[in-house]
């Protein structure tokens, strides 16, 4: 039947977190490789008191960047939402949480509940992640 190749609604609404969380993730981590370099990014991460910043801002430089190309994509949908859900806990705490919520870990809390929502949901019937990992068990729409 036809309904059963048009994706359902929760897939729409997968695909736009997915591509918009994405967009947010590659942009950054462009930003961080091409723009401020490993020498910058790691020296704002040791300002701002991260363990092991050099390694630190390879981890999240690579997260960002090739975890939100992957989300665009939708491939590795739950593992990319997990490690996007660790980075931005770990901003949170780190970074964000003395400034309080408002103007402090508000935009980063939306993150990580994307993230974690993607991680948990997976990339749905409009992704890559359908074509080379199907899953019976994936919930739809």
């Amino acid at each position: 039947m036809i309904g059963d190749r048009v994706p359902a609604s929760g897939d729409w609404g997968r695909l736009v977190l997915r591509l918009v969380l994405g967009l947010i993730f590659a942009v950054h981590g462009a930003q961080k490789v091409f723009v401020f370099g490993l020498d910058g990014t790691a020296g704002f991460m040791a300002k701002v008191g991260v363990p092991l910043p050099a390694v630190a801002a390879i981890v999240v430089m690579a997260v960002e960047l090739m975890g939100g190309l992957a989300l665009i994509l939708g491939f590795g949908t739950r593992v990319v939402g997990a490690l996007i859900a660790i980075e931005m806990a770990v901003a949170i705490l780190l970074v964000s949480v003395h400034r309080g919520f408002i103007g402090g870990y508000e935009f980063e809390l939306m993150l990580l509940a994307a993230a974690v929502s993607l991680a948990c949901l997976g990339g749905g019937a409009l992704s890559l992640d359908r074509v080379f990992w199907p899953r019976e068990d994936e919930p739809d729409g």
